[in-house]
């Protein structure tokens, strides 16, 4: 077996253990409005810096999870580790911002204490 073809079948098998099924990103899908209807002004604020830390923390939450039983999987780690350091960097920019709504956040979300 050649060099190539053991590259395409490793492509192959890896192919579905990444896709997401239609009912996992309708879970998604529903998560992200709740969290939009729940920390957004309107139904359409995606951009405001509450609701980008609240998807942000939900993603955390998911790979906590996913790294629990996958350990050696170094790629997400990396991934997750990059998703705390923007949130921190962004709960930090909405500290300065607006002090009570930083705190309100915290609060829902449960995040640092």
């Amino acid at each position: 077996m050649s060099h190539y073809v053991r590259k395409m079948a490793w492509r192959v098998d890896t192919k579905h253990i990444y896709s997401k099924t239609e009912k996992e990103r309708k879970m998604n899908l529903k998560n992200k409005q709740e969290i939009i209807a729940k920390f957004g002004a309107n139904a359409k604020d995606t951009g405001s810096a509450e609701v980008q830390i609240a998807m942000l923390t939900q993603k955390i939450s998911e790979l906590t999870e996913h790294m629990k039983s996958n350990k050696k999987d170094f790629a997400t780690k990396r991934g997750l580790l990059m998703m705390v350091g923007k949130r921190k960097r962004m709960l930090s920019f909405l500290k300065d911002r607006n002090l009570e709504g930083y705190r309100k956040l915290i609060k829902d979300l449960g995040i640092r204490g």
